[in-house]
């Protein structure tokens, strides 16, 4: 299966944050998936590449020219997409990928994750989208969901959501299935 993984590229971030992406990248190198991520060094998109590939999995990249002027590339891709801009990088993640997983993440995260709802809505992928709502990270953003959907912003019924999920294995357990 082809996972792509949205998550942030802060190597400030506390360790235990950091070690997700390690777990993470190690389950998909030992269950045979292909990363599909953002190409770039730093953070959460460092140890999940880097766990991934030394555990046996096929490791995607998609990165934008920005990133690569920057000397953030990363070079563990055995396959690396070179995309114009990073709204063609979100894209690209998503026809390329089979599943969408979010870990903890910045902006860029959220526009990824919400990329790929809005996405999804209009019909553009039936690709289901997993969030790590790890230690109640995302609680905020459920709260604001809710806020929508009560104010009928979001009907009640979706016809695509994301799924919030508190632990990796739950996370596991879902794509095993």
């Amino acid at each position: 299966m082809k996972i792509a993984v949205y998550c942030s590229a802060k190597d400030s971030i506390p360790e235990e944050y950091l070690a997700l992406g390690d777990a993470l990248g190690c389950w998909l190198g030992e269950q045979g998936h292909t990363l599909v991520y953002g190409g770039a060094t730093g953070g959460l998109m460092t140890r999940v590449s880097e766990a991934a590939k030394a555990h046996g999995a096929y490791v995607v990249g998609v990165v934008p020219p920005r990133i690569i002027a920057a000397g953030r590339q990363a070079h563990n891709c055995d396959e690396l997409y070179r995309v114009r801009c990073m709204s063609e990088r979100k894209q690209a993640m998503r026809d390329i990928a089979d599943v969408i997983v979010c870990l903890p993440g910045s902006y860029g995260t959220l526009d990824e994750m919400m990329d790929a709802t809005s996405s999804a809505i209009v019909g553009e992928h039936h690709k289901p989208t997993y969030v790590l709502n790890y230690k109640g990270f995302y609680n905020p953003l459920k709260q604001q969901i809710a806020v929508m959907q009560s104010l009928a912003f979001i009907p009640k019924q979706q016809s695509y959501a994301p799924v919030f999920v508190d632990t990796l294995e739950e996370i596991y357990t879902i794509l095993t299935k």
